[in-house]
């Protein structure tokens, strides 16, 4: 018996990822003649949307050039270069439906694909099973009640839950140290107490993650510094104390662990790429804008701060804004207004004069700039922060990522509970593969923050919302 499928694609699918044609392993792809048509309407502009939607027609168009008389037959999908994909693409050719419910009749789109699942379902030709693939969820529940089977596009999620996610530190147990003790050593260097430890538990660690080892009111911090799998050998340095004045960062000082540990990386010439996570509230902005701005102004270790963050609304749009691209940008860097008031605050004699001389100063090293307008540039000795990173696709991300020159580091801010751009879920977002593809990588580092700490209204908005 055949265990082969057939999977008929609605547009959506296409234009969130035109290399979805090739990611059905064995199985055959069908494309409806509507799909060609919805995407002939979305091929013109600029967005990422209409890009896809061209590069998905001239990959169905390089297919069908190669065999043009395969057209109902199918023509193999790794004619195209693609060899994991070993099934064949077939194109709708003649008009192929079945009957709807009178609820359902009409010209509208989702109902002529249902119309044509129904149809293939019911014809099977030798397929196990026909299945609808979109990643809109009210035509898959309008198909699971027609008796359908119909599924989403889980090629592009790292994750299933986002529960599991690498959240950047360890809470270690009481019986770590006994487990460890016999071939532990330690030493100090540079003001910090390094640990070497060997055995199983190394195994487990990941570079730049955080242990917790919490005793009472006393909190041990140690940041994983190297990992030897072939020895099970690991190395441990103990972290530095933020929360302490003498290490204020821009004046800000870090007000629990979480905080502490951004900050530590944040502030590392060594780690180039770092991901924070986080509620509302945990500080991820203002402790990413105080180590940049040390950074650039009294260590001068980046010539300037670039932010950026992705434009999707959080209700309706309010139109054509006016003026440059940073003044476009503006309205969605409230963020940025508001932690450079907390930043430039001073309780000093300067008065108002000398705030607004401070902020002007600082407000001129931060340059706004538009995520659509990133693609072919390269940033040399920039400090790059991406705020509301969630919102992009995997794709974007690695467009922003990659944007990364000599000597620049790049700071991804975001929470997972607050995803606004269509189609995009937890296990989907380009925050999410971020994560999940760095985390080997010695010169990452992330943190998911567990503390807010904007006000207790805040707080418990967040736990009872």
């Amino acid at each position: 018996m055949t265990t082969k499928k057939l999977f008929v694609l609605d547009t959506n699918v296409l234009l969130h990822d035109p290399q979805s044609l090739f990611r059905f392993d064995e199985h055959d792809i069908y494309i409806p003649l509507i799909t060609l048509e919805e995407m002939d309407a979305h091929k013109v502009g600029m967005t990422d949307v209409a890009r896809n939607a061209r590069q998905a027609s001239r990959y169905i168009d390089e297919l069908f050039s190669k065999e043009p008389d395969s057209l109902t037959s199918g023509i193999p999908l790794n004619l195209a270069g693609h060899k994991e994909a070993r099934g064949k693409l077939i194109l709708q050719t003649s008009v192929e439906t079945a009957s709807l419910p009178d609820s359902l009749l009409g010209e509208k789109a989702d109902n002529l694909i249902l119309g044509l699942v129904k149809y293939l379902q019911q014809q099977k030709n030798g397929y196990e099973h026909v299945a609808l693939v979109s990643k809109d969820i009210n035509i898959r529940i309008k198909a699971r009640a027609l008796g359908l089977h119909a599924e989403d596009y889980f090629n592009d999620k790292v994750l299933e839950d986002s529960d599991v996610l690498y959240t950047g530190y360890r809470q270690l147990d009481g019986e770590f140290w006994l487990r460890n003790g016999s071939e532990l050593q330690s030493w100090q260097e540079q003001g910090s107490v390094f640990y070497r430890i060997q055995g199983d538990d190394a195994l487990q660690m990941l570079p730049n993650e955080l242990l917790l080892d919490e005793d009472g009111e006393k909190t041990l911090q140690a940041r994983v510094r190297e990992v030897n799998r072939a020895d099970k050998v690991a190395i441990l340095q103990t972290v530095k104390d933020y929360t302490h004045p003498k290490n204020s960062v821009f004046g800000i000082t870090a007000r629990n662990w979480g905080q502490n540990y951004a900050l530590n990386l944040l502030m590392d010439p060594e780690i180039d790429l770092v991901t924070l996570l986080g509620q509302a509230g945990t500080g991820k902005t203002l402790l990413t804008l105080a180590s940049a701005l040390t950074q650039v102004l009294d260590q001068q270790r980046y010539s300037e701060i670039i932010m950026t963050r992705v434009t999707v609304p959080l209700g309706n749009d309010i139109g054509f804004l006016p003026g440059t691209e940073e003044e476009k940008m503006n309205p969605w860097m409230g963020a940025l207004e508001d932690n450079l008031e907390v930043l430039t605050h001073s309780d000093d004699m300067g008065g108002d004069w000398a705030r607004a001389a401070t902020h002007d100063m600082v407000a001129s090293k931060i340059k706004i700039k538009s995520i659509n307008f990133m693609r072919g540039r390269t940033f040399q000795h920039k400090f790059l922060i991406i705020d509301e990173a969630q919102n992009l696709t995997s794709k974007q991300m690695k467009t922003m990522i990659t944007r990364a020159g000599e000597g620049t580091k790049i700071v991804c801010m975001g929470n997972l509970a607050q995803i606004d751009t269509p189609y995009l879920s937890e296990g989907s977002s380009g925050l999410t593969y971020l994560v999940d593809r760095f985390k080997n990588w010695p010169h990452f580092g992330h943190i998911t923050m567990q503390h807010g700490e904007r006000s207790r209204l805040a707080a418990h908005a967040v736990a009872v919302l």
